[in-house]
């Protein structure tokens, strides 16, 4: 069954019409309580830019409203009984997966289904950033004395105890760590320039644009840190020790 038209559908687009198409799209998202990107789904496909100069959703001052309807003997409708065309696959796909795929799968999808592309890869860039900014925390290397020992082995007889350790000192952490942000980096990149590339060709607004040179700049700034001090010979040296077992 297809889902109900959300009333919040027209409050926004009259609010936007009203404020003469100057109010962000992001404050009458908080006016209603939605999120942004489903205003801006909205917006998109309900092509608001077309109705703008257009008449207001309500007009006091218009008194001579047509009935709506065919005029009087009109018989183009003759025979047409209504409704989707025979055959109408509308309603196929959800129905497809709902039959195998499990409810909360199904909720997940129908949300997805109202994002626009442009909102799609938006999420995939900010959660691949994301990523990027954490891994700062994660592998952060405090100094040139910062070392990490790591259990590879332990074996343990009747007689001894072998234990096998791996010392990742700082350089080779940093070396690591850089080698995995570059190519994360490199998706990041190739994200960011489909997005540029459906904004050129007239599928974002304005605030979708300056979002996507904010982070440009914030992302130049995390590599000019990262990338620093990073000329370091990369050396790994693996370290064995063996207890003697308890008397």
């Amino acid at each position: 069954m297809a889902r109900a038209r959300s009333p919040n559908r027209e409050k926004a687009q009259k609010i936007w019409i009203d404020s003469g198409g100057t109010k962000k799209l992001k404050d009458i998202a908080e006016e209603l309580g939605l999120n942004e990107s489903q205003v801006r789904k909205w917006k998109s496909l309900d092509k608001w830019d077309d109705l703008k100069g257009n008449v207001p959703f309500t007009n006091s001052n218009v008194t001579n409203a047509k009935t709506p309807g065919a005029p009087k003997g009109n018989k183009n409708a003759v025979g047409n009984e209504g409704g989707a065309p025979r055959g109408n696959s509308n309603a196929v796909t959800h129905g497809f997966f709902r039959k195998y795929f499990p409810e909360e799968t199904i909720e997940i999808m129908e949300q997805i289904s109202e994002r626009s592309p442009l909102d799609l890869l938006w999420d995939q860039i900010t959660i691949q950033y994301t990523a990027i900014v954490r891994a700062q925390r994660i592998m952060f290397v405090v100094d040139k004395d910062d070392e990490t020992k790591v259990l590879k082995r332990k074996k343990t007889s009747d007689t001894m105890t072998e234990v096998e350790y791996e010392i990742q000192h700082a350089w080779d952490k940093q070396a690591t760590f850089l080698q995995a942000q570059s190519r994360a980096m490199s998706t990041l990149r190739s994200l960011i320039k489909q997005y540029e590339d459906m904004i050129r060709v007239g599928q974002g607004d304005e605030e979708q644009r300056l979002r996507i040179h904010k982070l440009k700049g914030e992302i130049a700034l995390l590599e000019q840190k990262a990338t620093k001090d990073h000329d370091k010979p990369i050396e790994i040296r693996i370290k064995r020790a063996r207890v003697k077992p308890d008397d």
